[in-house]
C-alpha cells in the first residue's frame, strides 16, 4: 500500500538531511511502530505520506501513484484515506465532542444523517458516549485524545497516522490509547506510530523501524 522509494529531504540547501536515502514499504493492515529520538526524521518522514513536504529525492507511493504527482483534487482524496493524531489533540476549543467529531464529516461532505450515526459509533468505538457533550476543557488528557483518534477514524481512513500520540499522558492514559490503536488496527486500519517511548512499543509488539539521524538503522 505504503513505499517510500529512495526518499530524502533537505529542507534548506546545503543543509542536513531531515530524511536520508528511506526505502520502506508498509502492507495494508499492517501496524509499524517508528521510533528514534527527536530530530531522527520520524515526523517529516511521515509528513511526505500526506503531501505536507514533498521529497528532495526519491518518490513516495500510496497504493500505485506517486503522492507528489498528484492533482488537487486526488490529493484531498489521498488525504481523507489518512487519519492523522498529533501529541497535542488539536481539538476545537469552542466546540464540544459531538461538533468536534461531527466537523471532520461536515467538511468530508456527509450528509447530516450519516453524521447523526457516525459521531456515536465512533465515540463508543473509544469509550467516550457517555462524555458527547462535553468540550475539551472539561475533558482528561487521555480523553481528549480518544477524541481526537474518534475525529481521525469517523471518516474510516485506510490509513491513520499517531505522531507521537502518547507523549502528553501518564502511563495509564498512554495504555488505553495504545489498546485503541491495537483496536483499530485489528477492524483492518494501517497504523503507522511514532514514538520515542520503549513501553509503547513493547505494549504494541508488531513491527518497529528505528531510525536515526534520518536513516533507517533497524
Amino acid at each position: 500500500m505504503i513505499y517510500f522509494d529512495k526518499v530524502s529531504k533537505v529542507y534548506f540547501v546545503g543543509g542536513p538531511a531531515a530524511v536520508e536515502n528511506i526505502t520502506l514499504g508498509i502492507d495494508p493492515g499492517e501496524f509499524v511502530s517508528i521510533v528514534g529520538h527527536s530530530g531522527a526524521g520520524k515526523t517529516t518522514l511521515l509528513k511526505m505520506l500526506f503531501a505536507e513536504v514533498l521529497p528532495s529525492e526519491g518518490a513516495v507511493f500510496f497504493g500505485s501513484r506517486d503522492i507528489a504527482g498528484l492533482r488537487n483534487g486526488d490529493l484531498l482524496q489521498l488525504r481523507r484515506n489518512i487519519g492523522t493524531i498529533f501529541q497535542d489533540f488539536r481539538l476545537l476549543p469552542t466546540k464540544n465532542v459531538y461538533e468536534n467529531i461531527a466537523f471532520a464529516l461536515e467538511v468530508a461532505g456527509k450528509a447530516d444523517e450519516d453524521i447523526q450515526a457516525d459521531v456515536p459509533h465512533v465515540l463508543e468505538l473509544v469509550g467516550l458516549s457517555d462524555k458527547i457533550w462535553s468540550f475539551p476543557h472539561e475533558l482528561s488528557g487521555g480523553e481528549q485524545q480518544r477524541v481526537a483518534i474518534a475525529r481521525a477514524i469517523v471518516n474510516q481512513p485506510d490509513v491513520l497516522i499517531a505522531d507521537e500520540p502518547t507523549g502528553n499522558l501518564d502511563p495509564i492514559n498512554t495504555h488505553d490509547v495504545v489498546e485503541i490503536l491495537k483496536k483499530i488496527n485489528d477492524l483492518g486500519t494501517t497504523v503507522l506510530l511514532t514514538t520515542h517511548n520503549k513501553s509503547v512499543v513493547d505494549a504494541i509488539g508488531r513491527r518497529v523501524v528505528t531510525m536515526d539521524q534520518g536513516r533507517i538503522v533497524r
